[in-house]
């Protein structure tokens, strides 16, 4: 793939694209653009990862058929005229889509996601199919053979004073498919860019129509809100959930979250704030230097997420001396409700579906529910045997929970402005001590000095639950340093 090294943008030649070259001897009144994401991308001077290209004046039974003999069609939309293509010669993952121009009409008119009648005109002027695209900023076309900028929405205006702004009047832009909100949102925290006046206020008067249901369908399914959330959230986790508070998107979504504001917390251990307040320092706080000290991977969603999430059980289970007649402000298994209320609330929006990112509700639902492990039961009293089960399983995200428990002491503020951090560093200290009695390196733990087989042979027994009794009774005395050896535990069955 080309991209920009500049400053300056640059813009690609035709002969990038042999197939393209050829198409423009064989057909020498087409025209081809450079259309999209792509040349936002291009003036942004950032790396371009998708190309999009639209070709006039060539009928699309002719461009099918010249490109099914130029290289691999991998699909072909014919009802669409779009076509993804992958050149003769270029990886096989280097695919375009090449498209004819196109009007689209709205069916119901309802903001059905993809609820539009299309029609594909080789001889439309590109003016014309621009009209149709959702933000100024990705209406702009390239004519890879004239080398001209085609840009009748200002979107490179919009570029330089960073604004996301919709092609024509907002509201009919939204309305044709209310999905565009949930972009325009994605866009402002993916490049940085604030969203224009109008188009904002727009977009918040038009966001409770994101649940509406025509034909017993929802007009945009979850699996769509949820994709824009989750990549809106890997680039700025506490910006993307300001913005979708402040837009009235997260409400829409999942309300649950809201609950956490105006809760209230003791003075004592959350200077910072309510429960609101905790969870976005939690989310600043993976970006913090310390942080980035204490781990080297980038935090993944399912972390961010555990994070946003971890504390949602407290408005629920809130205790007051007021109200309650409690000793203090209590939350007393918060941690348990919160793991139930977050799987229901994002198996409900289908957190899941994108399939790319990764994201398994059961996962998250079950750090939420174990974030508190070193508040019940102090790092150096904990057995050892349930220090492996919780930071060294593979069945569960065991590195994800010590840092979610890192977060949320970095992110507990005392009154004199130090961080709840003890319990993290105490624990931190434990495992080192294991490892180190275990001779083990890296993030796994040294495997079981003996087996059932051998327990069975030592022993002479039958299989039995009691095989299982004695493998973890050995097998915490080797993470205890008391064993170190399969002679030594073999010894000890003897005893």
């Amino acid at each position: 793939m080309w991209y920009n090294t500049s400053m300056n943008p640059i813009f690609p030649k035709i002969t990038a694209f042999p197939t393209l070259s050829s198409l423009l001897k064989e057909f020498p009144k087409a025209e081809i653009f450079l259309v999209g994401g792509a040349i936002r991308d291009i003036l942004l001077n950032k790396k371009i990862t998708d190309i999009d290209l639209l070709v006039r004046n060539v009928s699309g039974d002719d461009l099918e058929e010249f490109l099914a003999r130029s290289g691999r069609v991998i699909f072909a939309g014919r009802k669409f005229g779009v076509w993804k293509f992958n050149e003769i010669g270029k990886p096989r993952n280097e695919i375009y889509d090449i498209a004819l121009p196109r009007t689209e009409f709205s069916l119901h008119k309802q903001g059905i996601y993809q609820d539009f009648e299309i029609k594909t005109n080789p001889r439309l002027a590109i003016e014309d199919d621009l009209k149709r695209r959702d933000f100024t900023i990705n209406a702009m076309a390239y004519n890879l053979a004239t080398e001209e900028l085609i840009d009748p929405h200002q979107g490179q205006l919009d570029l330089k004073t960073r604004l996301i702004k919709c092609v024509g009047k907002p509201e009919q832009r939204f309305e044709e498919d209310y999905s565009r909100i949930l972009r325009a949102l994605r866009f402002s925290i993916q490049l940085g860019f604030d969203i224009e006046e109008i188009t904002l206020q727009t977009l918040k008067q038009e966001i409770v129509n994101i649940n509406n249901k025509f034909d017993g369908k929802r007009v945009v399914p979850f699996e769509v809100i949820s994709e824009e959330f989750l990549k809106s959230l890997e680039t700025n986790a506490p910006d993307t959930v300001r913005l979708w508070d402040s837009s009235g998107a997260l409400i829409e979504y999942i309300p649950e979250l809201l609950k956490m504001k105006g809760c209230a917390q003791p003075e004592n251990w959350h200077a910072e704030g309510d429960v609101w307040e905790h969870a976005l320092l939690g989310l600043e706080k993976l970006s913090s230097k310390e942080f980035k000290k204490e781990f080297e991977e980038t935090p993944n969603l399912e972390l961010i997420i555990s994070i946003l999430f971890h504390d949602i059980g407290k408005p629920y289970t809130i205790k007051t001396p007021k109200k309650d007649n409690a000793d203090r402000i209590r939350f007393d298994e918060h941690e348990n409700i919160g793991a139930k209320i977050t799987k229901q609330a994002l198996e409900r929006v289908k957190i899941s579906a994108p399939p790319e990112l990764g994201v398994d509700p059961d996962c998250i639902a079950w750090l939420v529910g174990r974030h508190m492990l070193l508040v019940h039961g102090k790092p150096n009293e904990l057995n050892p045997k349930t220090i492996e089960k919780y930071f060294f399983s593979e069945r569960h995200p065991s590195e994800n929970l010590f840092k979610l428990i890192f977060i949320d002491g970095l992110s507990s503020i005392r009154e004199n402005g130090s961080p709840l951090i003890e319990l993290f560093y105490e624990l931190k200290n434990r495992i080192a001590d294991i490892k180190k009695q275990t001779k083990s390196h890296g993030k796994k733990l040294a495997k079981p000095l003996i087996t059932g087989h051998d327990v069975m042979e030592t022993l002479s027994l039958k299989p039995s639950e009691r095989i299982g009794h004695i493998l973890d009774e050995v097998r915490q005395k080797q993470l205890s340093g008391e064993l170190k050896s399969k002679q030594e535990a073999l010894e000890y069955l003897k005893v």
